[in-house]
């Protein structure tokens, strides 16, 4: 599944059963960062992504475009 991280967040948030207001609490974040990164904000701080990403066990990371299906350098 290729996800985009809003779509990943958004989605993982809902089946954990939060709101966006108790993601936030949660997470230590704000409740305005959370409601961007789901709308797909294009600039995040990456160290705040990686904090809403660690409450569903997962962390930012480089995959190289070759890997992903029909990716690869043109």
């Amino acid at each position: 599944m290729n996800d985009t991280i809003a779509e990943f967040i958004k989605r993982e948030r809902k089946h954990a059963g939060l709101t966006q207001e108790e993601f936030a609490i949660r997470s230590g974040l704000g409740l305005r960062f959370i409601r961007e990164l789901e709308q797909g904000k294009e600039s995040c701080r990456m160290d705040k992504v990686n904090q809403a990403l660690s409450m569903f066990g997962s962390c930012l990371g480089v995959i190289k475009k070759s890997s992903l299906q029909g990716g690869g350098v043109e």
